[in-house]
């Protein structure tokens, strides 16, 4: 007679401290509270916000902690009082982690700008490991067709660019140009295609334009050779310019490229200062905002988007045990173009 039991740790990739390396430890698989579901993961994306964690660039994170939020996978245990998912749906998990419904922004149903938000890996231990738990209202619901690792860059590079575009007011046949070539802006011309929007995909360097018209530009702007608020004009000037590359030269660089009322949205995090005169706004009507995030609905419209038109990640994937190994190729900039973590 043999008898079978259940296993009552796992493995995670964690780091100890800040700037400590990335290591494989044994944990002890966790338990769901009240509100809370235990996920399976299955993938997890390896995003550029993990550095906030792994290098320490925010106060007050809480040590040892496992990265990892763009988590995909299927709901294993339930807590208590949670009646709206069932054991083994499939279920994501992005930068929105939870917030507190009680803040003035909750309070009026903005919960991406929740002043208590929290977010997997930074508040609580992420997708970087074989169980996590995570609250509900965190959840998203993960399409029958897409693949795990399809699905895990789309919770948040996916979902931050589609619903960036979709909220610019820009209409099918506007000129929108994606700044940027990289894990968002793959994706962001992808959307800005599949919208019906002319699309002018701005890169450096002549090596990438046939995949920026592969992926759906219309215009592919080197950069390197040539001025792309100039090129911009010259077509009538950008209805909306999406920023991905962190780089505030290149966005200062792009402001000059936005037509009357047209709209640069900022999406690549840098800390660095944008330079603007304030006559190049109001001449034209134009305007300069950062784009905040998603909510878990956000992210469920952008899923089902993506499933209906095929949008995907390209994705360079790595098995957890070498989860220092994948985020050393994330960090470098020489992944094409998103780096997933499989279990």
């Amino acid at each position: 007679m043999t008898t079978s039991f259940a296993p009552t740790t796992m493995k995670a990739a964690q780091v100890a401290a800040a700037g400590a390396e990335l290591r494989i430890v044994e944990l002890e698989i966790p338990t769901p509270g009240p509100g809370q579901v235990r996920i399976k993961v299955q993938a997890c994306g390896v995003c550029h916000s993990d550095s906030i964690i792994v290098e320490g660039r925010r106060p007050g994170i809480s040590y040892p902690r496992v990265p990892g939020h763009e988590v995909a996978g299927v709901v294993d245990a339930l807590g208590t009082g949670v009646t709206e998912w069932q054991k083994g749906q499939r279920v994501g998990v992005g930068w929105h982690g939870g917030h507190d419904g009680t803040c003035p922004e909750c309070r009026r149903g903005d919960f991406r700008l929740c002043r208590n938000e929290k977010n997997p890996g930074l508040s609580y231990d992420g997708g970087y490991q074989e169980y996590m738990l995570a609250p509900v209202e965190a959840l998203v619901s993960i399409p029958d067709s897409l693949s795990d690792v399809d699905a895990a860059p789309l919770l948040c590079a996916g979902s931050a660019t589609y619903n960036a575009l979709r909220r610019t007011g820009a209409m099918p046949g506007d000129l929108v140009a994606v700044q940027g070539i990289g894990g968002l802006g793959h994706l962001g011309i992808q959307f800005a295609n599949k919208f019906g929007y002319r699309v002018a995909a701005v890169g450096r360097g002549s090596k990438i334009e046939s995949l920026a018209m592969k992926l759906g530009a219309d215009v592919y702007i080197d950069s390197k050779v040539k001025n792309a608020a100039e090129e911009l004009q010259k077509l009538g000037g950008a209805k909306v310019i999406i920023a991905t590359a962190p780089d505030s030269k290149a966005m200062t660089e792009m402001i000059g490229g936005l037509g009357p009322n047209g709209r640069l949205v900022l999406i690549g995090a840098s800390s660095n200062p944008i330079e603007v005169a304030p006559l190049q706004l109001i001449r034209g009507g134009k305007t300069i905002e950062g784009w905040a995030g998603v909510t878990p609905a956000d992210s469920d419209d952008a899923l089902r988007f993506a499933e209906l038109r095929g949008v995907r990640a390209m994705t360079e994937t790595y098995p957890m045990e070498k989860a220092a190994e994948a985020y050393a190729r994330m960090m470098s900039g020489d992944a094409e173009f998103r780096v997933v973590l499989t279990m």
